[in-house]
């Protein structure tokens, strides 16, 4: 029950994000075509200093762009000569406890010495290679910013003639941005519950499995049951060491029928593992006192001739 409230539950919220996620990419294609169709306006009015200014624009995004990248770059260099010096510092301690008598010949410090020196030596490297990334990066962003400068100069008319165009394309670019961040996490709340929803029904598939295998389990074990164990109330006068009353010649089956029946009565008894220590108190259980046998003799009266197979369960 609680697996399947919980495919439900899973079920439910699939439906529901699914139609927020429509919405959602609904709204981002019309924001789209309308941002398309009012910069297509715009451009339209301002006329060919859009396409002057364009590679100023595109300069003031690189070069923002290698800002980024420099800064970056920075907080690795930073990060680089923190780890060095803590390795440096872990150098000395180990020296200091090496250099001690008592630890000279110490294999604790030995080892803890050259760890602590491989990972200067680790330290140092990433310290050189943080370092020389940080000026290539460097170097790019300052000739971003020279670029721009000049760009500045030399198209200073047609920027200033085609600012609208690109402060607009600069807001509908925001919207976009935050429609297409939105989009994003509902497809990711989707597939969340997605993954959710296949986990309880693989959950469910195996708890049907489990209760498949237990009802064929119990089929097998009722199908299996002793069958004399059934017969036996019917026939508890074949049984041996019975000492209550009964008639043998009293409508008994045929022989085919009784051999049947002590056979199956051996194979249920063999399969319940019974002990014999009941059967060491009984004198003679195989034979019957020659009185005994007239005595029934007479009661049959004549019925005809019978003999009566018996059977040790052991």
């Amino acid at each position: 029950q609680e697996e399947l409230e919980h495919l439900n539950q899973a079920n439910e919220e699939i439906n529901r994000v699914e139609l927020q996620l429509d919405e959602a990419r609904t709204a981002y294609r019309r924001i789209l075509s309308e941002s398309a169709r009012k910069l297509n306006a715009q451009g339209s009015q301002l006329g060919n200093c859009i396409e002057k200014a364009r590679p100023y624009y595109e300069a003031r995004r690189l070069a923002k762009e290698a800002q980024q990248e420099t800064q970056k770059a920075a907080l690795r260099y930073e990060r680089a000569v923190s780890m060095h010096n803590a390795a440096r510092e872990m150098v000395f301690v180990a020296e200091q406890g090496v250099m001690a008598d008592k630890n000279r010949l110490d294999p604790t410090w030995q080892e803890m010495l050259n760890h602590a020196t491989c990972k200067v030596n680790e330290a140092e490297e990433e310290r050189l290679r943080s370092e020389r990334e940080h000026q290539r990066v460097t170097q790019l962003c300052q000739q971003a910013e020279a670029k721009v400068q000049a760009l500045q100069k030399s198209l200073k008319r047609v920027i200033v003639k085609s600012k609208p165009y690109f402060e607009l394309k600069a807001q509908f670019n925001q919207i976009l941005e935050e429609h297409k961040a939105k989009v994003t996490a509902l497809e990711r709340l989707v597939s969340q519950a997605k993954t959710r929803y296949s986990v309880a029904l693989r959950n469910l598939e195996q708890i049907s499995e489990q209760i498949h295998a237990r009802r064929l389990q119990r089929l097998i074990v009722r199908r299996a049951s002793p069958v004399g164990a059934e017969a036996s109330p019917q026939h508890a006068g074949t049984e041996v060491g019975v000492t209550e009353g009964t008639h043998l010649g009293a409508e008994c089956p045929p022989a085919d029928t009784l051999s049947v029946l002590s056979l199956q009565t051996i194979a249920s008894d063999l399969q319940k593992f019974d002990s014999v220590e009941h059967l060491l108190g009984l004198s003679d259980a195989t034979s019957l006192n020659s009185d005994e046998l007239e005595e029934r003799e007479q009661r049959r009266g004549g019925q005809g001739h019978f003999k009566h197979h018996r059977s040790i369960s052991l």
